[in-house]
């Protein structure tokens, strides 16, 4: 009697850890894949960026988070409720990418690499409404510098949501 008990303990188990496997395999999927978001034309002088508007919590904790790659040309703006410090890391976040520090006026207070994985924070250099990310290099490679100005947030502004 004791060995048949056992056995079927161990067959119970079995059919929950079979379980619990399939539904982690569905749902695993599922969590990683984000809604689309909305978009945004902007223009870095005479560039063009098709950005994705991260503007509440939810979708600027998500960021780009485990994506594999970005087109070029593409980019993620993040809008920020207050104009602040801002620090942008790339906890789970697969492509290198560089971020702009944008001020109320368009302005970009600085610009900072990122790599893969990593946790470091990476700061605005004075206050910021407005991060856009872009694949790593676009920035320099296009000769935008602190200073440039980013058009098109003004469909942004606090007054104009």
């Amino acid at each position: 009697m004791m060995r048949e008990s056992r056995s079927c303990r161990k067959q119970g188990i079995r059919v929950i850890a079979a379980a619990i496997a399939g539904l982690t395999f569905c749902l695993v999927p599922a969590l990683a894949q984000q809604p689309p978001l909305p978009t945004a034309t902007l223009n870095a002088g005479i560039h063009v960026i098709q950005a994705e508007v991260a503007d509440t919590s939810a979708t600027r904790s998500q960021g780009l988070m485990r994506r594999k790659s970005m087109a070029q040309g593409a980019g993620m703006l993040f809008l920020f409720d207050e104009l602040a410090t801002h620090c942008m890391w790339m906890k789970n976040t697969l492509i290198p990418l560089s971020v702009a520090f944008i001020d109320a006026r368009g302005q970009v207070v600085n610009i900072a690499d990122m790599q893969p994985l990593d946790e470091t924070s990476h700061c605005a250099s004075r206050p910021a409404r407005y991060a856009l990310e872009m694949n790593q290099g676009w920035f320099k490679k296009r000769g935008i510098v602190a200073g440039a100005v980013i058009q098109g947030l003004g469909q942004f502004s606090p007054a104009a949501r």
